[in-house]
């Protein structure tokens, strides 16, 4: 009589160990705290340029808004040796696939939910087309999603970026953005509109609003040589937009990672005083002020000339003025 037994499977102890503690690991997967206990004030999604030296970009913006009590993700959109102002540098540019990549490592692991999307400079239309898959993603996770759109496009005159860019920062990205903050030249840009009064400015601010964004900071206008910030909110639609000014004092040099910085205090205020634009204001530029008046001493104390070239912003001695800045500079309301 013939016998016939069943084919067993013998599994090595290694193995049975090695798929015991992978299991363990993903029972005992500790949550993510910034998603299980939120802060009062938000998480924060950046994209933007980093440098390993100096502060521009996300180097400028992350750690002000963390000192705020936000958390921060950044996603480095380019990651140079330092800023394109010095005679030369190195690195590589993140393409939008990358940055897709990213975004489904987020998603796999359930960790698109934020409150905040900063973005800034951005080099090509591929890239912007792809930021704005992601605006629409993480809007489909979390409706009430604010995005904060510095449209860096030129200044004084002059673009940086291609051409075409603008014609998507109109069409595409500012109907989506929930506040809007370029300078001068950027809101010509965006509007068509020429701005050689306040007047001028403050129909720039209304232009966008009717285009999307329920807040609009033009961050630096020149007007008869005198520097001034013009901000609006437009808390429904329809309704005339509360507007106001900020009277900047002009300081004797050119600084690098400015514009940046002063973004992401406008976001850091702005949520903390959803419905008083003009006092997120009044600390952004006050706390700018006081960062930039010791940036300007120090290189003095250095033995430096400081309008010789651009300067490297002191945005880590500068703590205490970030945290709890003095104003300064007052916002004063159009009727």
């Amino acid at each position: 009589m013939q016998f016939s037994f069943p084919t067993t499977t013998t599994t090595s102890p290694r193995f049975l160990n090695q798929n015991l503690r992978s299991r363990t690991r993903r029972m005992t997967t500790p949550p993510v705290l910034s998603l299980a206990l939120p802060s009062d004030t938000g998480r924060v999604l950046s994209i933007q340029s980093h440098t390993v030296q100096g502060y521009v970009g996300n180097k400028s913006a992350v750690f002000p808004l963390q000192l705020l009590g936000y958390d921060v993700d950044p996603i480095n959109s380019v990651q140079f040796s330092n800023h394109t102002g010095y005679p030369t540098f190195k690195g590589q540019v993140l393409n939008g696939q990358q940055l897709c990549d990213l975004i489904e490592g987020l998603e796999a692991n359930d960790l698109l939910f934020y409150t905040h999307v900063l973005t800034g400079y951005i080099g090509s239309v591929s890239f912007l087309d792809t930021i704005l898959e992601v605006i629409n993603k993480l809007r489909a996770v979390n409706a009430k999603l604010t995005y904060v759109c510095d449209p860096v496009m030129g200044d004084e005159g002059k673009l940086y970026v291609p051409e075409e860019l603008v014609h998507v920062y109109r069409e595409k990205v500012v109907p989506l953005a929930s506040m809007l903050t370029p300078n001068q030249f950027e809101a010509e840009k965006l509007t068509g509109l020429r701005i050689n009064s306040e007047e001028d400015g403050r129909e720039a601010c209304a232009i966008l609003h009717a285009a999307g964004p329920s807040k609009v900071v033009i961050t630096s206008i020149t007007i008869g040589g005198i520097l001034l910030l013009i901000g609006s909110h437009q808390k429904e639609k329809g309704l005339k937009p509360e507007q106001f000014k900020i009277l900047i004092h002009k300081i004797p040099a050119y600084f690098t990672g400015t514009g940046d910085l002063m973004t992401a205090l406008l976001l850091g205020w702005s949520n903390k005083y959803p419905d008083n634009l003009d006092k997120a204001a009044e600390l952004a530029v006050s706390t700018l002020q006081a960062l930039l008046r010791r940036t300007l001493d120090d290189y003095k104390r250095a033995g430096y000339d400081p309008t010789s070239s651009s300067l490297e912003i002191r945005l880590i001695q500068s703590q205490e003025e970030i945290r709890n800045p003095n104003v300064e500079l007052k916002a004063e309301k159009y009727s």
